[in-house]
């Protein structure tokens, strides 16, 4: 078996790959309004709900029709899991990992069509749906080489009289709540850990991208992995996925979305259920206030191109996403001079033509919630670029930045999730630093400077769970930098790194006498 390499990105300046990506849209603009299912124990379901998942570029065009689960539904997927879970947490980390390989194999062949779905389902520009694509890949290969790690034997302190083994045991069934702006990497993340480690799963998709999810079910069954070890639930959250939640043979969750929903999911696992048995676990990665912070000592070019990534990159709507650029004041206007004219360039525009850099966010709640943002950010600062919605069908909305925003304003604050940033002004590094470090969240952050004694003291100081040196604060590689935060970004998981499948078993240790002749 090959060392893990993460997988490579597609080189969209090439027109080969241009005609290739610009033939996957078409093929799947085609496709565009089937009908899914909802999936117990290898086995489709109807239901007599359902609801369309939408193009947020053009809430006229319907991606697909999907069938809507409630608590009875649910019910019925945590209890054929569990079923599952008796035979397949018995099955050979080597099988449970060829499955995987499997996966990441077929995503490989599809992995232009998959990055479509995208394209439309969620308004992904095509080099963020590429790499979503080729992080769920990563995902694959990655977890499927720790679990062969993990069932290996384990170092112990070794002793005469003993044989001593340490086993990482499967822990049951799983319902997995993923995100809809990570719609394939991060569920295929969470997914395929739990799987590989000899879980079973109950996979409630996002409401705003339940196709996508549905097209990983798809890969999932081509690869042959067994009925009801993965079933697929869509539906709303208060419905299908609160009822699996509370189930009392549900064992674990792994979530993925907002502080509010992550809290209330830590709150129902807590309360114990008639007939449990466990103390359910949460695995959660919610919300991100993720800061830049751009010193006297920057290269300021190198720090403008990182915080106009990082800020506008997929309309920011990134938990890692840099929403606070803290500028230290002797650069500050430096920074903003050469800041807005780039962010004024930023062409918006559906994401199906490579051009755009930026399209839509993913609906109509979240740009009247973006907008009310900006509306409260014209009081705490000063607007100068964007601010507004584009004219058309489209939930398009223009690049945004306030300057001059104080570090306990509300924009300063609250996680917006949208194209909108706020430049605050820092006496010195310090106190760039002691900004950095005010909110309720501790996820992502960078920091600009040529100067080594700042740099180790951010190594210090700044309270994040992935920090960067001199470049951006999103694009996390599997394996590379294992990711996860602080505070109430989460429960530090660190997916993609060498601990994460820990999140998904428990230790085993065994003991036995060795008798002498």
């Amino acid at each position: 078996m090959k060392r893990f390499r993460n997988e490579p990105l597609t080189d969209f300046s090439k027109p080969r790959n241009r005609a290739l990506m610009e033939k996957a849209i078409g093929k799947v603009e085609r496709r565009l309004g089937a009908k899914y299912s909802i999936i117990i124990g290898g086995k489709k379901r109807t239901s007599k709900k359902s609801w369309n998942s939408i193009d947020p570029s053009d809430p006229d065009v319907v991606v697909g029709t999907i069938a809507k689960a409630g608590p009875k539904q649910a019910n019925e997927a945590v209890e054929n899991a569990y079923e599952a879970f008796q035979t397949w947490k018995y099955e050979k980390a080597s099988v449970r990992a060829n499955y995987l390989f499997r996966m990441a194999r077929i995503m490989r062949r599809r992995k232009l069509e998959l990055a479509a779905y995208m394209v439309f389902e969620v308004g992904k520009p095509w080099i963020e749906a590429d790499a979503d694509v080729a992080e769920a890949i990563d995902f694959c290969e990655f977890y499927a080489r720790e679990a062969l790690r993990y069932a290996a034997d384990q170092p112990l302190t070794r002793i005469p009289s003993e044989k001593n083994e340490l086993w990482y045991i499967p822990i049951g069934v799983g319902v997995v709540i993923p995100p809809w702006n990570f719609p394939l990497a991060i569920l295929v993340g969470m997914t395929t850990a739990a799987i590989v480690a000899g879980n079973t799963v109950v996979l409630k998709p996002s409401s705003d991208a339940p196709v996508i999810a549905a097209k990983f079910v798809e890969v999932a069954t081509e690869a042959g992995i067994p009925p009801g070890v993965l079933n697929f639930l869509p539906g709303s959250g208060s419905d299908a996925g609160e009822a699996a939640v509370l189930h009392p043979k549900t064992r674990f969750i792994a979530f993925t979305g907002s502080k509010e929903v992550g809290l209330r999911i830590v709150e129902q696992a807590a309360k114990m259920a008639p007939g449990q048995i466990w103390i359910k676990r949460v695995i959660a990665e919610m919300g991100g206030k993720d800061t830049t912070v751009v010193d006297n000592e920057a290269d300021i070019d190198d720090a403008v191109d990182g915080v106009l990534s990082a800020a506008f990159g997929f309309q920011g709507q990134k938990c890692s996403a840099c929403s606070r650029a803290v500028v230290v004041g002797s650069v500050y206007k430096k920074f903003l001079d050469k800041l807005i004219p780039k962010v004024e360039a930023i062409k918006v525009g559906p994401p199906r033509d490579f051009a755009n850099y930026m399209g839509p966010v993913v609906n109509k709640r979240a740009a009247k919630s973006i907008m009310n943002y900006i509306k409260i950010g014209k009081t705490e600062g000063k607007l100068v670029a964007g601010g507004k919605r584009m004219r058309g069908k489209g939930y398009f909305i223009r690049p945004t930045v306030i300057k001059d925003v104080k570090p306990h304003a509300v924009i300063s604050q609250e996680e917006i999730f949208g194209p909108v940033l706020a430049v605050i002004k820092a006496r010195d590094f310090d106190h760039a630093l002691e900004i950095a470090n005010n909110t309720e969240y501790g996820l992502t952050g960078a920091v600009y400077t040529r100067n080594r004694k700042k740099i180790n003291k951010a190594k210090r100081v700044f309270h994040v769970g992935n920090l960067y040196i001199n470049r951006k604060c999103t694009g996390a590689l599997v394996g590379v930098h294992p990711f996860g935060g602080f505070n109430m970004s989460g429960t530090d998981s660190k997916a993609g790194g060498r601990d994460y499948l820990l999140l998904f078993t428990q230790a085993k240790s065994i003991s036995e006498k060795v008798r002498r002749r």
